[in-house]
């Protein structure tokens, strides 16, 4: 029974702490927000290519994006929120 215990309370922080580290899959050095662009003009570029912007969010620092693409294709996608240059992840 002991075991059992310790064992579920191993689990539960493991589970804990995963959780805790858990963000988007980019991360930015992106310093102080008043240095940041606002999301409004990221959502203008991104119209201005085609885009439909459905969500913008800070994630890892970074301007999360949710959209279709010119193509129509769900995107999320990844910005730097002073420079509004896209950020490479895996899932691009």
């Amino acid at each position: 029974m002991k075991k059992i215990l310790i064992l579920l309370v191993l689990i539960a922080g493991l589970m804990c702490s995963g959780m805790a580290m858990a963000t988007g899959l980019a991360t930015c050095d992106s310093g102080p927000e008043e240095d940041w662009q606002s999301q409004e003009i990221l959502k203008t570029q991104l119209e201005a290519k085609g885009w439909i912007v459905r969500r913008i969010k800070v994630d890892g620092g970074c301007y999360e994006v949710y959209a279709l693409n010119e193509k129509e294709q769900r995107v999320e996608a990844y910005f730097h929120p002073v420079t509004l240059e896209r950020i490479e992840t895996e899932k691009h």
